[in-house]
């Protein structure tokens, strides 16, 4: 006797997998970052170590301005599982924007620590700068991933692939967007009180 699966069930397997394959990632992504923080820790003895330095006023609004992206990608979660499209519309777009102006932030505030002086490669650089800026610039990689996978969403989304009863796309777009969100707040705070 052969077993068929009905198309509900299919859904949740697939929901499942997916959502499994996410968490992997999620993880071997979150040793990298712990490895970073690790060497910084044990960089941070060093004799050049800038013991002075302190993080560019960029960074502490990008903090907040990723903060918001989960907030709205939570809120287009919550719309679509409404079947409310105007109002998923709006917070993915949102989500997009606030993800544009982190980005821009954080160059910003790369801006701003080379304006002190601090340099990240070359005659004028330090350790300090130098881990800062493999660190930032890993997790803005990472965050590019973040902002692609938001653009599918956005145009399956346009596409009508959403409704209350298929959101896989946009929760997994979600869960990772939060774990993004997560591990800019650990770094942010492991680079403030570990300068």
């Amino acid at each position: 006797m052969e077993m068929t699966m009905t198309t509900g069930e299919e859904q949740v397997r697939k929901s499942k997998s997916a959502k499994l394959i996410l968490l992997f990632a999620m993880v071997s992504m979150t040793m990298m970052f712990a490895g970073l923080t690790s060497a910084f820790v044990v960089s941070k003895s060093r004799a050049d170590w800038l013991k002075n330095f302190e993080l560019p006023s960029a960074f502490y609004y990008s903090t907040a301005v990723i903060i918001a992206c989960s907030v709205t990608f939570y809120l287009a979660k919550k719309a679509i599982q409404r079947d409310n499209r105007s109002a998923t519309t709006s917070f993915l777009l949102g989500t997009l924007a606030l993800g544009i102006l982190f980005v821009v932030l954080q160059f910003k505030g790369f801006g701003q620590i080379v304006e002190s002086g601090y340099y990240f490669t070359g005659e004028g650089s330090s350790i300090t700068t130098t881990f800062l800026y493999v660190v930032t610039v890993t997790h803005l990689l990472h965050l590019a991933g973040g902002l692609i996978s938001l653009l599918i969403i956005i145009y399956n989304h346009f596409k009508q692939k959403y409704n209350s009863t298929q959101t896989l796309g946009i929760e997994l777009g979600a869960m990772y967007w939060h774990f993004l969100d997560l591990l800019w707040v650990y770094l942010f705070l492991f680079l403030y009180f570990f300068k």
